[in-house]
C-alpha cells in the first residue's frame, strides 16, 4: 500500500511539474500585457508621444497577440506543442530586450509586436498543452492554473513597476526606469525557455504522429497503470478523425466551435478589461483621489487572485457549467448595481468599490478560467490546435474591441449605460451557457469528442 502511495505521489509530482512549467506561459502573458501600464507615462515623455501614439505604443503588443494566436495552432499541429512553446520563450526574451534598448518609437513598437506574437501563441498553446497532458479527473484544476499564472504575472509586474518607479527621480524614470520595467521580463522568459526542456511533448500529439511507444512512456509516467487504457482510447479516437479544417464546421463539431468562440469572445466583452485597464481613470472621473484610485486597483488585484484560487478548488468539484452559471449570474447583478451607482452618482461610501470587487470575484471564479479550460478540451486532437487558434484569435479581437471602445462608451454613454451594456452581454452569455454549454467535468478528451458526434450525425 505504501509503495502504491509513493508511486501515486511520483505521478502527481510529474504532472505538477509539467503544469507549472507550461503555466509560466500564462505568467509571461500577464507580465507582458500589464508591464506597459507602468512604463507608458515615461515613454510618452521620453519620445514626446501624441495621445494617438500613446495608444499605438500601448496596444502594439495586442496586435501581435492576434497574429500569434492565428498561426500557433497550425504550427503546433505540424511541429508539436512543446517546440512552438520553446519558440515563444525566445520571442518573449527578444521582445523584452529589444523594447528595453529601443532608441525610438518604431523600434519599441516592433519589439512589442514580437512579444505580442509570443503572448498570443502561448495564450492558446499553454492551456492546450496542459489539457492534453493532464489526467481527466484533475484537468479543470490544472488548466485553471494557467489563469492563476496570468493573474500572478499581472500582480508581480505591478509590484516590479512600483519598486522601479520609486528607485529614482522622474527624470531617471523617463531615461532609464521604463527600460528596467520592460527589460525585467528577460528573467522569467529565460526561466520559461530553460524549463521547457525538462517537460515532454504532448502524448496525444505524439500518437497522432505515429510515435506510440514514446507517447505510451509519457502516459505511464502521468497515469500509471491506466496508461494502456488511455492509449487505446486515444488511438481509437484518432482513427475516427479526418483532421480537416472543414471538420469544425461539420454537424458533429459545429456546436463545439460555436461554444468555444462564444466563451472566448464573451469572456472579454462582459467588461473585465474595462475594469482592469480603466479602473483608476473611472474612479478618478467620479471624484476619487489619485492615491485612492491606485489603492483600489490593488484591492482588485488581490480579489482577482483569491477568487482564481476559488475557481481552482471548485472547477473539478462543482463542474464547469454550474460554476459558469453561478459566476455569470453574480456578474449580472454586480454590473447592474455598478450601473445604478453611476446613474444616481452614488460615489460616497463603499458601495461602488464593493460592487466592482464583487464583479471581479464572480469573474475570477468562473468566466476567467473556464473558457481556457473548455476551449482546450472540447475539440478533437488532430484539429485541436487550429480550433484553439481560432477561439483565441476571437478572444484577442474581443480584447481589442473592449480596449478601443470602452473609453468611447464612457465618454459618449456615461458609466451607467456602459456597464449596463456589459450586463446585457452577460445575460446573453448566461442564456447561451444554460442552453448550449455541456458539462465536461471528469471526462477524458476522447469521451468529450464522442459526446459531440452523436450516432445520427456521424
Amino acid at each position: 500500500m505504501k509503495h502504491q502511495n509513493n508511486r501515486g505521489g511520483m505521478f502527481r509530482g510529474y504532472i505538477i511539474h509539467i503544469t507549472a512549467v507550461a503555466a509560466l506561459g500564462g505568467l509571461l502573458f500577464g507580465y507582458d500585457t500589464a508591464v506597459i501600464a507602468g512604463a507608458i507615462g515615461y515613454l510618452q515623455e521620453k519620445f514626446a508621444l501624441t495621445p494617438a501614439l500613446v495608444g499605438w505604443a500601448a496596444s502594439s503588443a495586442i496586435w501581435g497577440c492576434i497574429l500569434g494566436a492565428a498561426v500557433a495552432g497550425y504550427a503546433s499541429d505540424r511541429f508539436g506543442r512543446k517546440r512552438i512553446l520553446i519558440i515563444t520563450g525566445v520571442l518573449f526574451f527578444v521582445s523584452a530586450l529589444g523594447s528595453a534598448l529601443a532608441t525610438d518609437l518604431t523600434t519599441f513598437v516592433i519589439a512589442r509586436l514580437v512579444g505580442g506574437i509570443g503572448v498570443g501563441a502561448a495564450s492558446m498553446l499553454s492551456p492546450l498543452y496542459i489539457s492534453e497532458v493532464a489526467p481527466a479527473a484533475f484537468r479543470g484544476r490544472l488548466v485553471s492554473v494557467y489563469q492563476l499564472a496570468i493573474v500572478f504575472g499581472i500582480n508581480i509586474i505591478y509590484i516590479v513597476n512600483y519598486l522601479i518607479s520609486v528607485s529614482g527621480s522622474n527624470h531617471w524614470n523617463v531615461e532609464y526606469g521604463w527600460r528596467y520595467m520592460i527589460g525585467s521580463e528577460v528573467i522569467p522568459s529565460i526561466l520559461f525557455f530553460a524549463l521547457l526542456f525538462t517537460v515532454p511533448e504532448s502524448p496525444r500529439w505524439l500518437m497522432k504522429k505515429g510515435m506510440e511507444k514514446k507517447a505510451g512512456a509519457i502516459l505511464y509516467r502521468i497515469n500509471g497503470d491506466k496508461a494502456g487504457a488511455i492509449s487505446e482510447e486515444i488511438r481509437s479516437t484518432l482513427e475516427m478523425e479526418s483532421g480537416k479544417w472543414n471538420d469544425l464546421f461539420g454537424k458533429g463539431l459545429r456546436l463545439a466551435l460555436v461554444v468555444g468562440v462564444v466563451l472566448a469572445l464573451f469572456s472579454q466583452i462582459t467588461g473585465i478589461n474595462a475594469v482592469i485597464y480603466f479602473a483608476p481613470e473611472i474612479f478618478k472621473s467620479i471624484g476619487f483621489a489619485v492615491e485612492s484610485a491606485f489603492y483600489q486597483t490593488i484591492f482588485i488585484g488581490i480579489i482577482n487572485t483569491i477568487f482564481t484560487f476559488v475557481a481552482l478548488w471548485l472547477i473539478d468539484r462543482a463542474g464547469r457549467k454550474k460554476l459558469l452559471l453561478w459566476g455569470v449570474s453574480g456578474m449580472i447583478l454586480c454590473l447592474c448595481a455598478i450601473g445604478f451607482c453611476f446613474y444616481f452618482e452614488i460615489t460616497k461610501g463603499p458601495w461602488l468599490i464593493l460592487f466592482v470587487l464583487g464583479f471581479i470575484a464572480c469573474f475570477a471564479s468562473s468566466l476567467g478560467p473556464i473558457p481556457w479550460v473548455m476551449i482546450a478540451e472540447i475539440f478533437p486532437t488532430r484539429i485541436r490546435g487550429i480550433a484553439m487558434s481560432l477561439c483565441t484569435f476571437i478572444l484577442w479581437i474581443g480584447v481589442i474591441l473592449i480596449t478601443q471602445l470602452t473609453p468611447v462608451m464612457l465618454d459618449g454613454f456615461g458609466g451607467a449605460f456602459t456597464f449596463w451594456i456589459f450586463m446585457i452581454n452577460s445575460v446573453i452569455l448566461l442564456l447561451f451557457t444554460w442552453k448550449f454549454v455541456p458539462e465536461t467535468r471528469g471526462k477524458s478528451l476522447e469521451q468529450i469528442e464522442k459526446d459531440w458526434i452523436k450516432p445520427d450525425e456521424a
